[in-house]
């Protein structure tokens, strides 16, 4: 059985954002050697999230769009963890979206289906944050 531990890091511009890291993922898996196994890609910070869909821009703006509306940023007030802080919201938008996604690795590559693709969401951003790559299999 083969392993690979690899880590992305982000530090975003804006306090939101969603970031394609397929081309990332899949270098990672080249890497590894694995042929047959699983690709775990996960969030190592509460406030930020991997998922898996689409990448049409029309889509990522309705993520956002939408997850405001489910968790608007304001007022801040609104919120209890907010004592000092006023990423609340950015916690809640996190648990939506989803900590981590797994993958199949088949031949070689990542067993996707029509248009799927691996996302990093950031709902708290203008700070280091990383993603972590969990490559096993054969």
């Amino acid at each position: 059985m083969k392993s690979l531990t690899g880590y992305l890091w982000f530090n975003t511009k804006t306090k939101k954002a969603f970031i394609n890291i397929t081309p990332q993922v899949e270098e990672l898996v080249k890497k590894s050697k694995v042929m047959e196994g699983f690709c775990l890609v996960n969030a190592m910070h509460i406030t930020s999230s991997v998922f898996i869909n689409d990448d049409e821009p029309g889509l990522l703006n309705d993520f956002d769009v939408w997850l405001e509306k489910l968790a608007p940023h304001t007022p801040t007030s609104q919120y209890q963890h907010n004592n000092g802080e006023d990423n609340a919201d950015a916690h809640l938008k996190r648990s939506i979206m989803g900590r981590e996604v797994v993958v199949a690795i088949t031949n070689g590559e990542l067993d996707f289906g029509p248009w799927e693709q691996i996302f990093y969401g950031e709902f708290d951003g203008q700070r280091k944050k990383r993603v972590l790559v969990k490559i096993i299999g054969d």
